[in-house]
């Protein structure tokens, strides 16, 4: 799925663009590359079923939906289905194709049940979940407790759509197949059945919890394991958790999308945390032991005299697991210097003695020394 090109490349047009623009575009495409215009040119070919493919999925608003979240991977499915069959038969894009080369009764062209029956079994939506969690729970990892709203399948009448005690039966006009086909000449065009809406079943008498539609809309509360390390942008796959399918088709897929809050100590960035501690002018020129407090618990760091504002200590392993549990991080932390807005007559005392004796520029002692001299 990596290798295919964005849908919207091939047709050439903007992620905003509406279904008149994405239509008119793969119009185009169609007329220049079909594989009746271009006999023998498998580059043409190529093309032509890139475009098509583009169209199946931009030309359905469930599945752009899903392909404007996920990319390829939200509807792969639904790509796969389509019949890249020559010219003779085209999924999803039968009736485009039919009004752009003319088919049907301007022609005199015949109409038929043809093709092999498909079946009326659709693989279910795959579901979004944003998961807001705190940067310790990104640490830790966490156990979130979900509650998603989907379609599954009805129990009174096991997904089928039909009154207890009755089945769906097969459409007389199709015949089962979920599409009408017309031929003139070189070309065959399958449309959707009209009688059966392309499921290629009628049925005649619907159950009456879902209405015939084969599925109820019920909130299912799920417990969800979050892994040490996801950061925001993480997206965890569930197989078999999306909306029932239809027919007995199968389920889709939950995503579950990460969002880590932002964090009143610490900056995140990949595997390495970030942050600020303050040490007063005595510590800092001196030289002191302060506490840090990291995820974990607290760690001590040394501060050697004469340290500066910005000076960055590295606590090793001290950062954000990595997925999978190969290491941790770093935590980074940088000194700030704080200049005191209030002294205290002793304070103002030494500070003017510190200043006489800086003035002075005495060579025979370094400026570190009298400080420790100073403060004792």
């Amino acid at each position: 799925m990596s290798s295919k090109r964005d849908y919207y490349e091939v047709l050439s047009v903007g992620r905003s663009a509406d279904d008149q623009e994405i239509k008119s575009a793969y119009r185009k495409l169609a007329v220049r590359y079909h594989p009746d215009k271009n006999p023998g040119d498998t580059a043409a070919e190529e093309k032509f079923k890139e475009a098509a493919e583009a169209y199946s999925v931009l030309s359905d608003r469930e599945q752009r939906a899903r392909y404007d979240r996920f990319g390829h991977a939200g509807v792969s499915s639904g790509a796969a289905g389509a019949n890249w069959g020559g010219a003779s038969g085209f999924g999803g894009i039968e009736d485009i194709l039919g009004d752009l080369f003319g088919f049907g009764d301007v022609f005199g062209g015949r109409a038929g049940a043809g093709g092999a029956r498909r079946t009326a079994a659709q693989r279910g939506s795959d579901l979004r979940y944003d998961l807001e969690i705190t940067l310790e729970d990104a640490a830790r990892g966490m156990t979130a407790n979900l509650r998603i709203p989907r379609l599954e399948a009805c129990d009174t009448c096991q997904g089928t759509g039909a009154a207890p005690g009755t089945q769906p039966e097969t459409c007389s006009t199709c015949g089962g197949a979920g599409q009408v086909r017309y031929q003139q000449g070189f070309f065959s065009v399958a449309r959707t059945c009209g009688t059966c809406r392309g499921t290629g079943r009628i049925t005649k008498t619907p159950c009456e919890t879902c209405k015939g539609a084969g599925r109820v809309e019920r909130e299912r509360t799920m417990e969800v394991k979050i892994p040490a390390g996801v950061e925001t942008g993480s997206r965890l796959r569930i197989t078999g958790e999306g909306e029932a399918g239809t027919q007995g088709g199968p389920a889709g897929d939950l995503y579950v999308v990460i969002n880590v809050g932002e964090h009143d100590r610490f900056e995140r960035q990949g595997s390495n945390l970030y942050a600020s501690v303050p040490v007063t002018f005595a510590q800092a020129a001196l030289g002191s032991e302060i506490t840090v407090e990291t995820l974990d618990n607290n760690q001590q760091v040394k501060i050697p005299a004469g340290t500066q504002t910005g000076t960055v200590f590295r606590l090793k392993n001290h950062g954000m697991p990595l997925l999978g549990g190969r290491g941790r991080g770093d935590l980074f932390v940088s000194v700030t210097v704080i200049t005191p807005t209030t002294l205290t007559r002793e304070q103002r005392r030494i500070l003017e003695q510190l200043a006489e004796i800086e003035d002075k520029d005495v060579q025979d002692e370094g400026l570190i020394d009298k400080v420790r001299n100073i403060f004792g």
